[in-house]
Parts: structure tokens; C-alpha cells; sequence
């Protein structure tokens, strides 16, 4: 809105420059989501207090369990109010990236706020129907893929290896294309096309190749957001996890969106993206904003409302800048924890099928409440080994330093090949 206002109507007066510039409507999009997520952010909370929408806890025999009994939930309406307010003052809003981004939050909030509203007032333990919010989530990554398809706005430019006078130069061809090209990390040029996987289609082989990046779209916006949710268990696992990896994304969109950063990177140039690095702005702001009332001892939790909008915007953002082969990396403890609950439930159907009596790989799943939870599983059971309990501060702070580790990996990725 202020972009547009300064720009579009021509208004001179000093600074009015600065709102051309990335780097300032990035900077004035984390302050605010800051300020909003904190100051306002309280507020919410004390509503739901008196609202008594508080978290329905059942008995998991898991390290301080019990005190977490009537915390408000749905508190990701703070982290989604937080990233719409300063990208709708700060932002492009004729740019289809924003757009897109704006629309992905909006709809998987709707649709975890669904979740929350059947739990908490509704007093339905099983919230919405595991069908309803798959179909919502294949249905955004039908829109996202396919408007990628069809806008004209959404293109690439191909970055070529070239000898030059000091070795192999990067450079970039002369006209922008659309492309199933994505990043993927190791290999000499670090562009991978889905076309490649359909070689049989021949002439139409371009046509299916987009089929299978909108498949591969609903498949990175349904596993990322998921595991998102499973992951939100402990007070502010999600949400710092989810700070560092939007610091990665944000600079990968800047980096993405700029032409001599994307040479030396040697990775795709894409014309536009820019802008999302506003768009990540505001989310790393709300998630830290957030994170201040969502540290142990949580004051607010953050509910489906938050976690499936978080994961969503990581995928569909990844996606957007072509770099959504990098998120078993970077996203990797999402990944593990949503393994785990995957291990756990296969393993246990198989025993149960062969022996009558299931058994359990992990203590309990998703992973980190495989740590709270006192008593031995697994190979652990066998030879008698026991496992202390981890402090579930401890166990939070231990999981950011392995987000972070994988977020640097993510990165130096880039240079290997």
C-alpha cells in the first residue's frame, strides 16, 4: 500500500526513494511484524484467555505435561496477522509472488484454524477430518502449480557455464523462459529439469513435464506442512526452527532475485523474486515476535492454526524460488520428525500382524517426545541400556543448534559441485 503510494502517484518528498529498495521495505517489514506479533500479539492472548480457549492435554506420561493444561492455543493468528499487515503496507502487491505467498497463508490458516475451532470449542479431540486437510492442502498446490504454468510473470533465466579467461565463467542467456528447472545441490550447474524424467513423451514432453512439477508442487506444500505440524509439540520447537529456516529462504530469494549474486552462486536467475525477500521479512519478524510469548514456559501455543501455515509458506516459498530439492536439507529436522512418527506406526502395524503384540522403535513419536518420556524402546530395550529424560529446554535449544547446522549445509551446498 505505501509502496504503491509513494511510486505510483509520484508524490516528491525526501526519502521517498528508500521504498525502491529491497533492503528498506525488508527492514521496515521486520520491524513492524515485530512490533505487531509482540504489542498486539499480547492482546490476542489475553483474549483467548478470557475466551477459555485453552489446549486440550491428554495424559502422555511426558516431563511437564501437566502445566501446559489450559495454555491458549490458536495462537498462530498472531504469526499470520503478523505477516499480512506489513506485507499489505510494505509490499509490491501487484507482484504475483506476493500475491501467491499472501493467498498460501490465508488459506492454510483458514484451514488450521478449521482444525483448532473443532478441538478447542467444538471439544472434538480428532479436530477436522485427516481427508479435509489433505484436500485443502493438494488444492493449494494445484493453484500454485498451476499459476506457475500459466502466468506469463513467473520465469526464469538459465544460468550456462562458459570457459573464460580465469576458468569457467557463469553466464546467463539473453531471454527469460518459462521452466521445470529447479536447484539441486552436487552437481556442475545445479539446475535439474522435471522434463528430463519423461523423455518418452517426445513432442509433449515440455506438456509433461509440467505435470510432474505440479505433482512434485502438491507433494513439497502436503509432506512440509504436515511434518510442520507433527513437529509442533514442545514450546517453540516450530517456531524457532521455522526463524532459521526462513532466514536461509529469504537469503536465497535475494540472492535468486539478483543477478551477480545468483552468478556467484551459479544458480538460476529468477526476475521478480525479489520481492518474496519482503514477504520472508515479515515471517521471520511474526515467528520471532511469536517465539517471545512461545519459549518455555509457553504462554500461548501456536495450534494448527500456526504449524500448517508455517510449513505451508516454507514449501510453497521454496517452490516459488525453484529451490524445493533443498528442503530434505534444510528442512531437515522437520523431515526426521515426521520419519519418525512414520517408522513408529509401520513398525508397530508390522509386529502386531507377525507377533499379536506391537512394538515401538521410538519411546513415543514425533522424536522430540521421545526424549521427554521416561522407560527404554527399541535397541535400547534389548540390551537394557537406560535413557535419561532430556529438559524439555535443553532438548528445544539442542534441536535449533541441528536447524542451524542444516541451514549453513543448505547453504555451502550451493558452492560444491
Amino acid at each position: 500500500m505505501l509502496y504503491h503510494l509513494f511510486n505510483d502517484f509520484n508524490i516528491q518528498m525526501p526519502g521517498v526513494g528508500l521504498w525502491t529498495y529491497i533492503s528498506f521495505r525488508s527492514g521496515i517489514a521486520l520491524i513492524l511484524s515485530l512490533f505487531i506479533s509482540t504489542i498486539i500479539g499480547k492482546r490476542i492472548i489475553e483474549k483467548l484467555k478470557k475466551m477459555q480457549i485453552g489446549e486440550l492435554v491428554r495424559d502422555l506420561g511426558l516431563e511437564g505435561e501437566n502445566t501446559k493444561k489450559g495454555t491458549p492455543t490458536m495462537g498462530g493468528i498472531i504469526i499470520i496477522i503478523s505477516i499480512l499487515l506489513p506485507c499489505l503496507l510494505v509490499g509490491r502487491l501487484n507482484s504475483l509472488y506476493m500475491i501467491l505467498m499472501l493467498v498460501t497463508t490465508v488459506w492454510l490458516g483458514i484451514l488450521g484454524f478449521a482444525d483448532d475451532y473443532i478441538k478447542v470449542i467444538k471439544k472434538d479431540k480428532e479436530g477436522l477430518h485427516g481427508k479435509f486437510k489433505i484436500i485443502g492442502q493438494v488444492g493449494l498446490g494445484i493453484i500454485v502449480g498451476v499459476t506457475l504454468y500459466l502466468s506469463p510473470d513467473f520465469v526464469i533465466r538459465e544460468n550456462v557455464e562458459v570457459p573464460g579467461s580465469n576458468g569457467t565463467e557463469i553466464e546467463y542467456r539473453a531471454d527469460n523462459v518459462k521452466s521445470t528447472q529447479t536447484t539441486i545441490p552436487f552437481v556442475k550447474n545445479h539446475n535439474f529439469d522435471y522434463a528430463d524424467l519423461v523423455p518418452f513423451a517426445g513432442k509433449y514432453q515440455e506438456q509433461a513435464g509440467w505435470i510432474i512439477f505440479v505433482l512434485m508442487v502438491i507433494l513439497v506444500v502436503t509432506a512440509v506442512s504436515n511434518s510442520a505440524n507433527l513437529t509442533d509439540g514442545v514450546d517453540g520447537l516450530a517456531t524457532g526452527l521455522s526463524a532459521i529456516i526462513g532466514v536461509v529462504l529469504g537469503i536465497l530469494a535475494y540472492f535468486s532475485g539478483h543477478i551477480a549474486y545468483a552468478s556467484y552462486f551459479n544458480i538460476m536467475y529468477i526476475p521478480g523474486s525479489e520481492e518474496l525477500v519482503v514477504y520472508m521479512a515479515a515471517f521471520i519478524g511474526a515467528t520471532i515476535g511469536f517465539l517471545w510469548y512461545n519459549a518455555h514456559p509457553a504462554q500461548v501455543f501456536m495450534g494448527d492454526t500456526g504449524s500448517l501455515t508455517l510449513g505451508g509458506i516454507i514449501a510453497v516459498f521454496a517452490i516459488l524460488i525453484h529451490k524445493e530439492l533443498l528442503i530434505p536439507i534444510l528442512c531437515g529436522v522437520f523431515f526426521v520428525e515426521a520419519l519418525s512418527v512414520i517408522i513408529q506406526t509401520t513398525y508397530f502395524k508390522y509386529t502386531k500382524k507377525r507377533t499379536g503384540e506391537g512394538r515401538r522403535v521410538f519411546k513415543m513419536s514425533p522424536l522430540h517426545h521421545h526424549f521427554q518420556k521416561a522407560g527404554n524402546s527399541g535397541i535400547n530395550a534389548l540390551i537394557q541400556r537406560p535413557l535419561a529424560i532430556i529438559p524439555e529446554t535443553k532438548m528445544v535449544t539442542r534441536f535449533w543448534i541441528v536447524g542451524i547446522i542444516l541451514a549453513v549445509i543448505t547453504l555451502v551446498t550451493l558452492k560444491i559441485r
